[in-house]
């Protein structure tokens, strides 16, 4: 276990407790692998017009607003931001095809 891994794990039980200043640190220590795996979403939708760094930002949002989910580890918590970064990526999709059909 590597120091980082350590202080993701105090930041999830910080959220736990309900300390939302624990969620930014959590974003902060996994900041760069969220923008991995947001290019990596993004890359499989094609003509998708968000990018990585506003996907993350829009599921940081999402996170922030809620009451502390039961995560168990790292692994858990990266799960569930990838699922949330699905479903931001279809509310997005969503909102442009509700553009489109408005005069």
């Amino acid at each position: 276990m590597c120091p980082q891994d350590a202080e993701v794990d105090r930041a999830l039980a910080g959220w736990r407790q309900g300390d939302q200043g624990a969620v930014d640190d959590l974003f902060r220590l996994v900041y760069h692998e969220l923008r991995v795996l947001a290019r990596r979403h993004l890359r499989r939708r094609a003509g998708n017009t968000l990018g990585p760094t506003v996907l993350v930002h829009e599921v940081y949002l999402r996170f922030a607003q809620r009451s502390s989910p039961d995560l168990l580890d790292r692994n858990h918590f990266m799960a569930l931001a990838a699922s949330a970064m699905r479903m931001v990526m279809v509310d997005h999709w969503r909102h442009k095809q509700a553009r489109k059909r408005d005069p």
